[in-house]
């Protein structure tokens, strides 16, 4: 009972400490970038030259909607996900590497390793069959007992063929129940 609560309070402190680097790394290379593209002179991801001529932010228009919901928003998805696992890892692999730590710690951090590294895979064959499907681009997030889906299909809205096609792959993919998939759209 007592190296469960162990390994769970472990995977728990693990858990908090990836989000907080997330959200820090999120929040200080934002404020980097700024000051980085301030020095320079160059643009940043919202900044545009308006029809008038005249250059500012379009903070919340349908220009910055735009790079969000198109092959843009795929590939920082794609970055962010990655980003945090590698976070993930690192502190997993630092929890297993410290002095003192017992057998029990280093193995369930091993574990844990190995799983996100079949979330990671099983993640990636999912979006190959969804793009072999014909749709233009897709995004698999994968957790403990669930995977949701973004898919561009185009046109921004999804089937109840396209639907169940995807739920297929997912569920051969992962052996979860259709209960366990989210499948959403993306422009």
């Amino acid at each position: 009972m007592r190296a469960r609560w162990k390994r769970n309070a472990v995977v728990a402190t693990m858990a908090i400490l990836v989000c907080a680097a997330v959200a820090l790394n999120w929040k200080y290379s934002g404020e980097d970038a700024v000051k980085d593209a301030q020095e320079t002179g160059s643009k940043l991801l919202g900044e545009a030259t308006l029809v008038s001529g005249q250059e500012g932010e379009t903070e919340g228009t349908a220009d910055e909607e735009a790079v969000y919901t198109g092959s843009d928003y795929f590939a920082s998805a794609r970055l962010t996900r990655q980003q945090a696992r590698d976070n993930a890892i690192s502190l997993l692999q630092d929890a297993a590497e410290q002095e003192g730590a017992d057998a029990a710690t280093a193995n369930e951090a091993s574990e844990s390793i190995q799983v996100l590294a079949a979330y990671t895979l099983k993640e990636a064959q999912i979006e190959n069959l969804v793009t072999a499907k014909g749709y233009k681009d897709c995004v698999a997030f994968m957790g403990d007992e669930s995977i949701s889906v973004v898919v561009s299909t185009g046109t921004g809205e999804l089937t109840a063929e396209d639907v169940a096609k995807i739920t297929d792959i997912a569920m051969a993919e992962t052996g979860l129940d259709a209960s366990g998939i989210k499948i959403m759209a993306a422009d």
